[in-house]
């Protein structure tokens, strides 16, 4: 499923095949938590934005519609509109994220809903049927995220619990794609690497869901407190224990010179909040750093957002009039700023590919590090 077409250094040129379309790798992976993006796009918009891959959340989407509603809607392709590549979060961020009084047992976790404060279970057989409900075509394994700092015992037991949940979720939702009227009998599932920051508690947690041999492998409980440093440290260290012939997903993160770094580090997917939530925000991206649109400076500039963007905003509006909207409160101000943003992490990454494939990724990302984040 993953064709591996290049390398330069430790990045990598890939494809993914899924029963939605083929991905082509590195990307990014844009977030549609509840099978929309925040700021008013649809799926047609994704479309023109260059998007790739669409990320819905399990826990999310079960509290509200429901997954059983998705499910009687055809899956959560048909009913959000979109047709290509979905993948689904298996839910375990937000629960340890969000949820208030959870408890964690063997069998899965115990919580309260962060909207209506109901008692909820999930565990790894019912996070793989909501995923089955949903019908995504990436499913990813129910894992416990773990903050950090964090004592090296306590890991160490969330480790092993998350690779014994792992085994379960691979039964689980071999048992649910088989069933007939499966929404996506070709959905498959995704590991979840976990161990902070601790290198060695990293690789021995690889090295062991790695013999289930998944068609793909996360790296999660990452930038979640530690250093931009210690990340990337722990990436490079995991990297070489990861299977070559298997994509490799480092979750939530980041800015654009988080995803230069980790691409030099080996990895093929990305995703994040961060794009849609700056641009709400009116901070937006350009080729030559971050700049805030609502200060004053911009009230009578006729540029573009970014000269070198050709997204549908920059082609055709101002600085001055998404100024204008944001200082007015129009919703539309939050579109256009979403819509860029998210327009230049999809061409960040357009690029990217380009420059693996011409083998001349080091001249790119020497010509962008130190740009792309900072603030004009």
């Amino acid at each position: 499923m993953y064709k591996l077409i290049k390398t330069e250094g430790h990045a990598r040129r890939g494809e993914y095949a899924t029963p939605h379309g083929i991905v082509q790798t590195p990307v990014f992976m844009n977030v549609g938590t509840q099978a929309a993006i925040k700021g008013g796009l649809s799926a047609q918009d994704l479309h023109a934005v260059g998007c790739q891959v669409e990320l819905s959340n399990t826990y999310h989407l079960h509290v509200r519609p429901g997954d059983e509603l998705v499910r009687q809607m055809g899956g959560l392709h048909r009913f959000m509109g979109w047709d290509g590549p979905i993948l689904t979060d298996s839910g375990g961020f937000q629960i340890f994220s969000l949820a208030s009084l959870r408890r964690i047992k063997e069998e899965g976790v115990y919580f309260n809903s962060h909207v209506d404060g109901r008692h909820i279970f999930m565990g790894p057989e019912e996070s793989m049927r909501i995923q089955a409900n949903l019908g995504s075509d990436i499913a990813m394994a129910f894992d416990e995220c773990v903050g950090i700092p964090a004592e090296r015992e306590y890991v160490a037991a969330s480790c092993d619990r998350t690779a014994r949940w792992l085994t379960r979720c691979r039964d689980a939702l071999y048992r649910y794609t088989a069933e007939d009227g499966a929404v996506n009998p070709g959905q498959v599932l995704w590991g979840i690497n976990q161990g902070a920051v601790f290198h060695d508690l990293r690789v021995e947690h690889m090295k062991k869901i790695a013999e289930l041999e998944l068609p793909g492998y996360a790296i999660g409980g990452l930038a979640v407190g530690e250093s931009t440093q210690e990340m990337y440290d722990t990436i490079q260290v995991l990297e070489p224990f990861m299977p070559a012939d298997r994509p490799r997903y480092l979750m939530g993160v980041g800015t654009p010179e988080n995803i230069l770094e980790c691409v030099y580090r080996g990895v093929d997917f990305f995703d994040c909040v961060m794009p849609a939530r700056n641009g709400r925000h009116g901070h937006l991206y350009t080729w030559e750093g971050v700049i805030n649109i609502k200060n004053e400076k911009y009230a009578r500039d006729e540029s573009p957002i970014d000269p070198e963007c050709d997204c549908p905003v920059c082609r055709r509006y101002s600085r001055a009039y998404l100024r204008h909207l944001f200082k007015a409160e129009e919703l539309l101000a939050l579109r256009f700023s979403v819509m860029h943003n998210l327009y230049f992490y999809n061409s960040l990454l357009s690029r990217i590919r380009e420059a693996l494939d011409a083998g001349d990724y080091g001249s790119f990302y020497r010509s962008n590090i130190g740009k792309l984040d900072r603030r004009i």
